[in-house]
């Protein structure tokens, strides 16, 4: 698990609030391999409250081709959707039409997903102001929040292919 990290939104979307990701990784019970995953959400600390930033997470991530609510998409096989995953100097970058998130991965995410050649994508659009920029994310934390089923439900998930890692030529 490591740290959270801030992005930016543009203007259409700033009732968003601050948009954050964290990522972790965790024993794949079929093959024991790890998952590298990275989660995106909202501190729900937007300029018209949670609620709303909640709705206009569901419609950014519809118009970039997420389903939100749906089945497990696989980005390389939908090229349509909008979604770059670079990992270089220890950091994941994603990047998306409207936004751009990074943050700090620890050596053990960086080699499940160099392993696995994707990460694990989920974009929550339920805001979790509890998980703030510098403050301490435990793993009790993490579990309580992104295994909790309504927002399992109300998220989008999607495997999203590593277009570089670091140590190799991009």
């Amino acid at each position: 698990m490591t740290t959270s990290q801030a992005t930016t939104g543009n203007p259409p979307y700033s009732q968003l609030g601050t948009l954050m990701m964290i990522g972790w990784s965790g024993a794949h019970p079929e093959d024991g391999h790890d998952v590298p995953f990275l989660l995106t959400y909202s501190l729900g600390d937007g300029k018209d409250g949670p609620e709303t930033g909640t709705e206009v997470m569901g419609t950014m991530l519809s118009q970039a081709g997420l389903l939100v609510g749906g089945e497990l998409q696989d980005a390389s096989r939908t090229p349509s959707l909008p979604l770059t995953l670079i990992v270089e100097a220890g950091r994941a970058v994603l990047t998306m039409p409207i936004f751009s998130a990074q943050c700090p991965v620890p050596p053990e995410w960086l080699a499940a997903a160099d392993h696995r050649g994707q990460v694990y994508g989920m974009f929550a659009t339920r805001p979790w102001p509890e998980a703030k920029p510098g403050g301490p994310v435990s793993e009790e934390m993490l579990r309580a929040f992104a295994g909790d089923e309504g927002v399992i439900k109300s998220s989008a998930h999607c495997l999203i292919p590593v277009r570089a890692l670091q140590g190799r030529p991009s």
